[in-house]
């Protein structure tokens, strides 16, 4: 298994389980006394589970396990992959931070590191495709 592949798989699971931790707070919310923040988070929890979890689960298992580029660069660009990796975790945490202070201080320009946690998500997705997709294109075989 590659080493970028166990990265975000590891990666997957600590988000999960941040999820479910955050997922436990939002349900003590209304009968225990937590600070008036952790409310805003729910947006948050729904990012944790869908682009922390799966999303990153998939990316990681389709480096794996998608069929070969070729012999040199079996699964396309390792570097890309890598600058797919911190672009998808660090839009990921910067939207942790932001979904709540944004709500807490709107206007506060928190609102801009919303935009640009999405835009680093973006950028993520993008350059996913970009070196998953030689691997999935149909090739002619001059049949």
């Amino acid at each position: 298994m590659p080493a970028l592949t166990r990265w975000h798989i590891k990666s997957a699971f600590l988000w999960l389980a941040a999820a479910m931790t955050l997922g436990i707070a939002l349900a003590l919310a209304p009968v225990v006394a937590l600070p008036g923040w952790v409310v805003y988070l729910s947006p948050a929890f729904f990012h944790l589970i869908m682009v922390g979890w799966v999303t990153q689960m998939i990316f990681g298992v389709i480096f794996w396990m998608f069929p070969i580029v070729s012999r040199a660069r079996p699964r396309g660009s390792e570097r890309l992959g890598w600058a797919v990796y911190g672009l998808l975790n660090g839009g990921l945490a910067l939207r942790l931070v932001a979904e709540p202070a944004n709500s807490v201080a709107p206007g506060g320009g928190w609102g801009w590191v919303l935009v640009m946690s999405a835009v680093l998500q973006w950028l993520a997705a993008v350059g996913f495709v970009v070196n998953s997709w030689p691997r999935v294109r149909e090739r002619y075989r001059g049949e």
